[in-house]
Order: structure tokens, then C-alpha cells, then sequence
């Protein structure tokens, strides 16, 4: 089946195993890179490799130590350019080679952040980080850019004396370099086979505490202390994940709190999640995006999605793992809350990008799309609402994740589609086919907007937040005095942010009304970013012209695309804002995460 979103051909060869040789140079914003790919032939007289490259310069090839002819080429707009190598002898079926490619980056890679002394915590050193999902490794090294080839990797790094290298592996010592005394080598190897996405790379003033058996956090010194707390519980979590979905197999779980400009809330990188530091809320209330991380361990790393139009195997089963979690730690009616939380952000996606979009697809055609305009909650929100859903259907929690645990077992270390995992759904319920044939399938999977079905929830912990968000809705300008601080007192984080959520779904609301929410709920002092965005939000909407420098400082200080595209689209849409908008973009653009840059310069129709 072949990879819309890849040059390569894994039905010709896959590779096997890397070893990287990096060097950083933070002048010229490049990383000189020799990749030594150990690849095996799928068929006989195999006499040409594709590889996926895209910005980078090759310098030299050779195969088993022989110089090879290679050409780049027809270029493609957001898929890079095909490398291809001419194989100095035909391979036979089965036959294992080496392939050395020296080459080395743009300082325009779509992978990569190289972030000034500035833009950083400390201000006295740089720092790099990757971020490779869903199809950016090709803009670090030549490979075979697609979910469904996996493989090990041994990488050492060079990088200035003064700083340290992480990467998506365990750490495997460090020497002073021998070529300069004012660099240093860090060395890393990554024993289980994993998908060219999950390779990462951090680089900057970097200081590690361990929190628990198997994991450190790891951030810039400045956020330490916030970062070894908020973070306390995931030993916890990773107790609770390996009851859920069995042995954790990556040894090491550490944790990278990020500088603001990281473009997600968590990055699932093998034995090193990367993390935002906007879920530093003080009061560990966001630390359920550390829950979806590690689930991330089994579903995604373990058991990976074959190409991105089945993204949803990934995320839906991770949202699944992340909210049997947060069961765990906070009781079964936690959980159906957060689903039902989930539901609502789906059907916020599913308005921004309209009821018939093919993007809203559980399962979408991917041919000629950019991956990273496709990115959504869908995937997620219809994928976890589709288990649920089945699980309500199929016997409840514990009969649903004995389906799991073992479909987990049967495809741990390989790639599947939909009709796999669907093949295995129904071997394992071999005894209800009747009840999984009833199922409207192709309403799930193959149809834009909302799914044919809501499944239940139970409403204990939504009912006060629908109730609040109603009488504010209804609520005359007469009536706005019987809103009090008081309404807010037995509420949670996590119901505060329901409570916005469901307003957002609404009509925009009068100016006195926010004005008024203002006054007795004080939420423009609130730290929690989750509230934070979602009431700015509501601010803009209601066309309050005070928040609008206090919209546009949120989506300038950090750089989470979850929080900055909505709120720069906001803004946009706000006549008294719009042009202060793109100005605000347009100043900042150089400071921001490539593909952050890209998208917001889409959303507000500025010329990339």
C-alpha cells in the first residue's frame, strides 16, 4: 500500500537500522549530517533506492563503500524531492546492504527550530530542537520518510562544550570531541525499531532532575523547579498504563519541557516526551497531556499507524489509554466528563473546517494534502468517540480493553491500516459479529462532519457547567447582576474549562455580558492556559475590544498551534483587531516554528 505523503517505496526495500553522525553548527543554522542506512532488499534485482529529502544539500553516496551515482528528483511542493540512488550491483530478495549519504541541512528545515540566546529561558545560549512528525526527518536526513518502515539507531552528536544533546533514545555517555576541544559528543542508542517521525533531537543550556525510577525532566534551569512538580505523578501514570495496555518496552521515560515556541502540547518521542511549557499550570491540572504522552508508548510507538490517512489508530487509541487514566486517578465519572469534553472539541473542528470537509473523514483521502493542514482534533475526538462507542456496544471498560491489550500484543512493532485493525476487531469478538455488524461503518469512517452516533456519557460532572453556560446564554442585560463569584466556587479546572468550551459552541455573546464575566469571575488573571485561551476567545468573539492586546500577547508568547491559530483567526475575523493581527504576525513570523508560521500566514492570508 503505498504512503501518499512519501517518496519511498517500502514494498521495494526497508530500511533496518540508522547510524547518525550529527554535527550542529549554530552560525549557519545547519546540521552537517552522515547517515549510514542498513538496508534489506524486498524483491530480486532491486537496482535503484528512493529516498525522501526535502531542503537538504547530499554531498556524496556510497554503497558498501562504494562511490554510487545518485540525482535528486522533480521537486514537489510540500512532499521534498526523491533521492535516487543507483545501486552499484543488483540486490536479491532478502539481501542486506550499507548506504552512506553525507548531506547536510537548510536553515530553512521544516524539522527544525534554531532558537537565538533570547528566545530562550536563560538568554545566554542558543538551542535547537526537531520536531519530525508528521513528515519533516526528511529535512534532517535522507530516509524512508513513512509510518510504516521501522527501525533502530545508534546517533552521536557534536554539539559546543557548554551544551547538551538529548534525543529520542537512551543517552549512552558523552566524550570531548576529538576533532575540537571546544565541542563535546554525545552518544545515543534506540534498541527498539521505530518509524522515521519518532527520531528527535534537543540541543541547548539543558539541566535534568529525576522524579522517579525511570524518568528525569529534563528543561532549561529557569523552569526546573515548576517543571519537577507539575510533573510529580508520572511514575503514577506509567503504573497505571502498563496495567492497562501491558510492559512498558522503551526502558527510560523522560520528560523536555520545551521554550514556549514548540508548536504542540506533547510530542511522544521515544524514552524523551517533549512538553509545552504552556501546561505549567501550577496546580499539576494539566498534567493529563504527560497521561496521553506515555499512553502514546503503546499506541503510535508500539502498534504505529501505516500512513497518516490512518492517523486516527494512533490518536483515538491514545486518547482511549489517556482517559482510562485519568479514570484511574480521578474515578470513572472523571473520565466520562473528559470525554464528553472531547465531543465538544470535535464538534468545534468540525465547524472551523465545515460539516462536509473530506479533512473531518475519520479515515481521509490524503492524495495531494499537506499533512499539516490536515492536522485536527478528528483523528483524535471522532477516533476516541468511536472506541468508546463500541465499548458501550461491545460489554464495557473491561471487555473493551481485553480487545485492546491484545490487539496490542498481535501488532506490537509493526504498522496497521483501519481494515486490519478492524479484521482483528472482529476476530476477537468473533461471538458478537451480529452487534459489530450493525455498526454504520462507513458513517464512522469515510464520512465528513459528526459521527452517526453519540455514545452516552454520564452527565454528574457536566450538568453544573451546561447549567452555567445556559443562564448566561439567556440572560438579559437586566439579569446580569446575579452573577457572582460564588458561581464558580464548588467548580474544578477542568469544569471552568468545560463551562467556556460550551459558551464557545454558541452564539458570540453580548459585550456587557463578558464585560460583566469579567468583573466577578476575574478569568483575565487566571495562569491556566487552557482557560486563558478559551476566554480570550470569547472575548474577541464578543468583540471586546479590551482583550485584544491580551489576545494577541497569548498568541505571540507562546507558539502551541492549539491556542495560536484560533486566537490569531479570531482576531482576524475582528475588524477593530484584524489589520493589528497580521501586523503582530508579521513582526513576530521570524521568531516562530516554521510550520506555526506557515499555517497562521494561511489563516490570515499573508503571503508565506
Amino acid at each position: 500500500m503505498a504512503d501518499p505523503s512519501s517518496f519511498a517505496s517500502p514494498d521495494h526495500f526497508i530500511t533496518r537500522h540508522l547510524n547518525l553522525h550529527l554535527s550542529l553548527d549554530f552560525c549557519s543554522r545547519v546540521i552537517r549530517a552522515s547517515t549510514s542506512l542498513t538496508v534489506r532488499s524486498l524483491q530480486d534485482s532491486l537496482s535503484q533506492l528512493v529516498f525522501d529529502t526535502k531542503d537538504l544539500t547530499i554531498k556524496k553516496v556510497a554503497v558498501q563503500g562504494q562511490d554510487a551515482k545518485f540525482k535528486l528528483g522533480t521537486s514537489h511542493s510540500f512532499k521534498g524531492t526523491p533521492l535516487e540512488i543507483t545501486l552499484p550491483f543488483p540486490l536479491t530478495r532478502g539481501q542486506e546492504i550499507i548506504v552512506d549519504i553525507s548531506s547536510e541541512t537548510s536553515p530553512k528545515s521544516s524539522a527544525l527550530q534554531w532558537l537565538k540566546p533570547e528566545q530562550t529561558a536563560g538568554k545566554v545560549h542558543p538551542y535547537l530542537f526537531s520536531q519530525c512528525q508528521a513528515t519533516h526527518c526528511r529535512t534532517i536526513i535522507p530516509c524512508q520518510d513513512t509510518p510504516s518502515v521501522k527501525f533502530t539507531y545508534y546517533s552521536k552528536v557534536s554539539v559546543p562544550k557548554e551544551l547538551v544533546a538529548l534525543m529520542s533514545a537512551l543517552r549512552d555517555g558523552e566524550l570531548p570531541d576529538p576533532d575540537d576541544c571546544n565541542r563535546k559528543i554525545y552518544y545515543f542508542k534506540q534498541n527498539v525499531p521505530i518509524p522515521s517521525y519518532l527520531i528527535a533531537l534537543v540541543v541547548g543550556a539543558l539541566e535534568g532532575r529525576k522524579i522517579g525510577p525511570r524518568t528525569t525532566v529534563w528543561t532549561e534551569k529557569e523552569l526546573l523547579e515548576a517543571s519537577v512538580y507539575e510533573f510529580a505523578e508520572t511514575e503514577k501514570m506509567l503504573k497505571y498504563a502498563e496495567g492497562l495496555a501491558g510492559p512498558y518496552v522503551w526502558e527510560q521515560y523522560d520528560l523536555l519541557v520545551l521554550p514556549p515556541s514548540f508548536p504542540y502540547g506533547g510530542m511522544e518521542n521515544p524514552c524523551l516526551t517533549f512538553v509545552t511549557p504552556t501546561v505549567l499550570a501550577g496546580d499539576r491540572s494539566l498534567a493529563s497531556v504527560i497521561a496521553h504522552e506515555i499512553s502514546h508508548s503503546w499506541t503510535g510507538n508500539l502498534v504505529t499507524n501505516r500512513t497518516w490517512e490512518h492517523f486516527w489508530l494512533n490518536e483515538g487509541h491514545t486518547v482511549y489509554l489517556e482517559r482510562r487514566i485519568d479514570g484511574l486517578l480521578y474515578g470513572e465519572n472523571f473520565r466520562q466528563f473528559r470525554g464528553l469534553g472531547g465531543w465538544k472539541e470535535l464538534q468545534n473542528s468540525v465547524n472551523t473546517f465545515g460539516a462536509s470537509n473530506v479533512l473531518t473523514n475519520l479515515v481521509p483521502n490524503l492524495h495531494e494534502v499537506d499533512v499539516d493542514e490536515a492536522f485536527s482534533s478528528v483523528p483524535y475526538e471522532k477516533g476516541f468517540a468511536l472506541l468508546f462507542y463500541l465499548e458501550q456496544l461491545l460489554g464495557g471498560p473491561d471487555v473493551f480493553l481485553g480487545f485492546l491489550k491484545s490487539y496490542l500484543q498481535v501488532f506490537a512493532y509493526k504498522s496497521v491500516t483501519t481494515d486490519e485493525w478492524k479484521k482483528y476487531l472482529y476476530s476477537y469478538f468473533k461471538d458478537k459479529v451480529e452487534i459489530l455488524d450493525k455498526v454504520d461503518w462507513t458513517g464512522w469512517m469515510h464520512t465528513p462532519g459528526m459521527p452517526p452516533v453519540q455514545p452516552q456519557y454520564d452527565m454528574t460532572l457536566a450538568n453544573a457547567c451546561i447549567a452555567l453556560s445556559n443562564k448566561w446564554v439567556e440572560a438579559k442585560e437586566s439579569d446580569l447582576s446575579s452573577f457572582s463569584a460564588e458561581d464558580l466556587k464548588d467548580l474544578s479546572t477542568f469544569q471552568k474549562t468545560e463551562f467556556l468550551t460550551l459558551l464557545l459552541l454558541k452564539e458570540p455573546l453580548p459585550v456587557a455580558h463578558v464585560k460583566r464575566m469579567q468583573e466577578v469571575y476575574n478569568f483575565n488573571d487566571v495562569k491556566n492556559s487552557e482557560i486563558r485561551f478559551r476566554w480570550l476567545r470569547l472575548c474577541i468573539r464578543a468583540k471586546w475590544e479590551e482583550a485584544i492586546p491580551l489576545a494577541l500577547k497569548m498568541a505571540t508568547d507562546q507558539g502551541r498551534m492549539k491556542f495560536t491559530r484560533p486566537l490569531y483567526r479570531d482576531l482576524y475575523n475582528f475588524d477593530k483587531s484584524c489589520d493589528l493581527a497580521v501586523s503582530t504576525f508579521k513582526k513576530n513570523r521570524s521568531s516562530m516554528h516554521p510550520v506555526t508560521e506557515m499555517l497562521v500566514a494561511k489563516d490570515l492570508h499573508v503571503d508565506s
